[in-house]
């Protein structure tokens, strides 16, 4: 397979035509091999419209959505920058010339994407996603959803620093911007998506006697 050829494709289908109007992003989409980050047997799928699975139920994020949240994000180069489990996501970021840390909890997913993170100069973190490693981001970004307001990652952000997200607690969910201020946290809502929800940060289920 040209997997090249179906990066274009994949920015100029996906990507292009869905408002993402940033040529640095464009072009560190274009750079980056998304199929680094699936299985070998799972490569093929990485440049359709779907969200194909690394491990253990984790999925890419669809390109369409993910080229959105950054461009909504305006990453600039030298920013320091966190993904949590958003490894694709981290290596577009760092393709752009920040300085990425990729944070994930699961070894499998690790196992998978780490030599692309280390191809890609991101420093990879396993550890539990819902305390983000360090602090002081000027960026803070997911592939998946969060079933709430993420408190602790806000905290990580530095006065300044803007985290994108994907709030999800029912069947649709909703991207979202935050932007940390001095006195407060600003939201701004993006756009509709979808993606699984974190399970570790999914609430207890709870029953009813």
């Amino acid at each position: 397979m040209d997997f090249a050829a179906a990066r274009k494709v994949m920015v100029d289908s996906q990507v292009r035509v869905n408002d993402v109007t940033d040529r640095d992003l464009q072009a560190a989409l274009l750079a980056v091999p998304r199929e680094r980050f699936l299985p070998a047997e799972r490569a093929f799928a990485a440049y359709a419209e779907i969200e194909p699975e690394i491990a253990g139920g984790r999925r890419l994020m669809l390109a369409r959505d993910l080229s959105k949240l950054l461009m909504a994000l305006e990453p600039r180069a030298g920013e320091t920058a966190l993904a949590l489990a958003g490894p694709y996501a981290a290596a577009v970021l760092a393709q752009m010339g920040l300085a990425v840390t990729a944070q994930e909890a699961d070894p499998a997913v690790l196992e998978i994407v780490g030599p692309a993170l280390a191809e890609a100069g991101v420093s990879g973190v396993e550890a539990p996603l819902a305390k983000p490693v360090g602090e002081g981001y000027d960026l803070i970004v997911s592939e998946a959803a969060v079933p709430a307001r993420p408190e602790a990652w806000l905290a990580a952000l530095k006065v300044g620093g803007r985290l994108a997200v994907v709030e999800r607690a029912g069947p649709a969910g909703k991207a979202v911007l935050y932007v940390k201020g001095q006195s407060g946290v600003s939201r701004r809502e993006l756009f509709d998506a979808g993606p699984p929800v974190l399970a570790e940060l999914a609430p207890e289920p709870a029953f009813a006697l």
